[in-house]
């Protein structure tokens, strides 16, 4: 009799932990994992950086790279002015320099 009782309250138990285990699977794979995917080709696409890039700010700036450092970047914007950076406030690449051979 009690043997009956603790093997109905293990599956309640198991009823109840199960759409929550659910849940979790299903904001992983719609979530979680989408944004970590985002983030590692950002992460890829900073490091790739190079002089002679031409890029685009977060804040819609276009410039060509003219110096890098481990976490700012100096951009031309025109003949004579230039500015500094974060490396983070890089958006996109919009052309890449061509590859220095050495």
């Amino acid at each position: 009799m009690w043997q009956a009782a603790g093997e109905a309250g293990q599956s309640n138990i198991i009823g109840m932990i199960w759409p929550f285990v659910l849940m979790f699977a299903v904001f992983y794979f719609l979530l979680i994992r989408p944004q970590q995917k985002k983030q590692k080709q950002r992460s890829s696409m900073l490091n790739q950086l190079k002089k002679g890039d031409k890029i685009s700010t977060i804040g819609g700036l276009h410039g060509t790279v003219v110096e890098l450092s481990d976490d700012t970047v100096v951009l031309r914007v025109n003949d004579t002015t230039k500015m500094t950076f974060e490396r983070s406030a890089i958006n996109t690449i919009i052309n890449s320099a061509p590859a220095v051979n050495e």
